[in-house]
């Protein structure tokens, strides 16, 4: 199965959901949301892929870095490459419902696991597809992360004890989904948290926990003092807020206040394993893929997820030859050039 055959599959399944445009850019689905777009007009997501464009690499050839190492260890787990599957649900209210939920999240699970990586499981206003999630995550003997929405702290804790009770390795709660409205629609509230809300939640379990949508410097620094293990610099797909600064932009700042205090993942506008090297030269350890692993869930379960994940793999491989990168940590800004800095 080659990749045109799974975005042909993937655009019948989803139609009225997802174009599967040529560039996924935020244009064509802007304001479709419940759906795949990005809120209002678009611009959050636009912003994401545009910035990322802006990012340039250096090619340097003279060098002895011919079989760059990309393996890289989170939580203690070692995977093949710093590329993990996003946190994502809804198959039935976002993306037409071709696939039942189980069978978007065992194709992710899957098909990460079988690429040398792992993925992170959602939670959503249908409590039923958290339930899926634990259920794939404990029929993969645990490998994986549960991500939570914002909901009352005791809620939260009762997801992370299932969490631990299928042998996660680590939890967390996407914070950037505290206005979206596919929850508000379901009844299911969400909302932000107090520092004292998230040290509750940090101190509730002996798991390692994540915080996804930071998007500034000063709240990057607030995840280090609650105690997080990482935080996913994140505006959620620019799914929740409109307008809001792209990914490339916050990670660059946030980086150069908390790196190496904390490990810091990054999300949104990510299509290729360029773009994965160019979030690392900003100052990411690792990334989540999103909308692409939706694509190859769709077009081809989990050897479609597979598949999208190992093209990134090789083309971050092939990125890595052409900049003189022996390793992730030679991966820096001194690779890239960046137009809108």
């Amino acid at each position: 199965m080659d990749i045109k055959e799974i975005r042909k599959n993937a655009r019948d399944k989803m139609k009225g959901f997802c174009r599967v445009c040529p560039v996924c850019n935020g244009v064509a689905c802007a304001g479709e949301v419940p759906g795949m777009g990005g809120s209002l007009t678009g611009a959050a997501f636009k912003n994401n892929v545009e910035d990322l464009a802006k990012v340039k690499l250096r090619l340097k050839t003279i060098h002895d870095a011919k079989e760059p190492d990309m393996r890289c260890r989170f939580f203690q787990e070692q995977i093949d490459f710093p590329v993990m599957v996003a946190p994502i649900t809804g198959s039935q209210y976002n993306m037409g419902g071709a696939l039942t939920e189980k069978e978007y999240v065992d194709s992710v699970i899957k098909g990460s696991i079988s690429s040398g990586t792992m993925a992170m499981i959602g939670d959503a206003a249908v409590l039923s597809m958290y339930e899926d999630g634990i259920q794939s995550l404990k029929e993969a003997n645990g490998k994986g992360i549960s991500i939570i929405k914002p909901r009352e702290n005791s809620h939260i804790i009762e997801n992370i004890r299932k969490a631990e009770g299928v042998g996660a390795i680590a939890v967390g709660v996407d914070i950037d989904g505290a206005g979206l409205v596919t929850m508000a629609l379901k009844g299911q509230p969400v909302g932000p948290k107090t520092v004292e809300e998230l040290k509750e939640l940090v101190n509730s379990t002996k798991l390692p926990f994540i915080l996804k949508g930071i998007m500034t410097p000063e709240e990057a620094e607030l995840a280090v003092e609650i105690g997080a293990k990482a935080i996913v610099v994140s505006n959620h797909g620019g799914r929740v807020l409109d307008s809001t600064e792209s990914t490339a932009k916050a990670l660059w700042k946030i980086s150069k206040v908390v790196k190496g205090k904390i490990t810091i993942f990054v999300d949104s506008g990510i299509r290729s394993g360029v773009d994965v090297f160019k979030m690392l030269a900003l100052g990411a350890d690792g990334v989540l893929v999103g909308r692409p692993v939706i694509i190859g869930a769709f077009g081809g379960y989990e050897e479609g997820v597979s598949k999208v994940l190992n093209d990134m793999k090789n083309q971050l491989y092939q990125a890595m030859i052409l900049t003189g990168s022996k390793d992730l940590k030679s991966i820096d800004s001194t690779k890239i050039s960046i137009e809108w800095k």
